[in-house]
């Protein structure tokens, strides 16, 4: 009990005095861990698209800690010199910079067959080219400081397959790509890189349909009845941000949450096919009839 308390503990020191940027920050998963790193002690940049949201986390959270241990700023991650601009003007203002959450993303479901290149576009700007802004942005800075922890946010679906959701998956599989063949780069520069792979969290994005600009398809599923049919009930988002930083905190590669996540991932490593096939019955019941 004592061992398990000190670790415990330890994790959460891990974090004092720590410089943290978040991206995608307004809202679910990156609010999650902006607010979960304040309360260990860090400063953390909120950063997302939507300024307004920003701003308003930022102020929450700095009232939360009783000091200015949170600034916002409005931040589009598919724009490489912006991504730039913030990582820069936030090391020069702090003495450096220690984390790097690449968290923002947005999620493109419905059938292959009725996806536009329009689709793909979006899906891969977002989810994809900016975490390669951010990390073309930090690396050096870190590599030159001797320190620094990159933390990328991928899916479970980065590790699984994912029909119905298969461009967002196909995303989330190149960050896994990415951090883990940057990982073993990066170690010998003294910095680390982490993976996230999260199962079903509760966020908006399980409510959301498609971005409203790119063409409507007639086969967009309803993503949390569908997700919760094949993986599990969604898992509370302060949890896992919880989850998170613990396992940032002893450096772990690869952090999968919560159960049902690592569940689903040791049984497609023993027997792929085995997966495959139960998911795909799951699929056309939670799809219904005609799917």
């Amino acid at each position: 009990m004592g061992q398990a308390a000190d670790r415990a503990s330890a994790q959460r020191r891990h974090f004092e005095g720590k410089v943290a940027i978040v991206t995608g920050a307004a809202s679910g998963i990156g609010k999650a861990m902006a607010t979960e790193l304040v309360d260990r002690g860090a400063t953390v940049v909120v950063s997302d698209i939507a300024g307004e949201g920003s701003a308003a986390v930022a102020e929450s959270l700095a009232r939360r800690a009783g000091a200015t241990r949170a600034v916002a700023a409005t931040l589009d991650v598919t724009d490489a010199v912006a991504v730039d601009d913030l990582v820069g003007r936030t090391a020069a203002e702090h003495g450096g910079l220690d984390l790097l959450f690449n968290n923002a993303g947005i999620g493109i479901g419905g059938e292959v067959s009725q996806l536009s290149a329009a689709h793909w576009q979006r899906v891969i700007d977002v989810n994809l080219w900016s975490v390669i802004n951010g990390v073309n942005a930090a690396y050096p800075r870190m590599i030159a400081q001797g320190r620094g922890h990159i933390v990328n946010t991928a899916s479970l679906s980065g590790l699984l397959p994912s029909p119905m959701l298969v461009p967002y998956s196909t995303t989330k599989h190149a960050v896994v790509g990415l951090s883990v063949g940057l990982r073993m780069e990066a170690a010998a520069h003294g910095v680390k890189v982490s993976v996230v792979c999260p199962g079903v969290i509760e966020t908006p994005l399980l409510d959301k349909s498609n971005p409203d600009d790119l063409p409507p398809i007639s086969s967009m599923p309803n993503i949390r009845s569908m997700l919760t049919s094949l993986v599990g009930a969604p898992y509370p988002v302060a949890s896992l941000a919880s989850d998170v930083l613990d396992g940032i905190a002893v450096n772990r590669p690869i952090i999968v949450t919560p159960f049902h996540a690592r569940r689903a991932w040791a049984l497609y490593r023993i027997s792929p096919r085995l997966l495959i096939d139960q998911g795909s019955k799951r699929l056309r019941g939670a799809l219904g009839p005609g799917a």
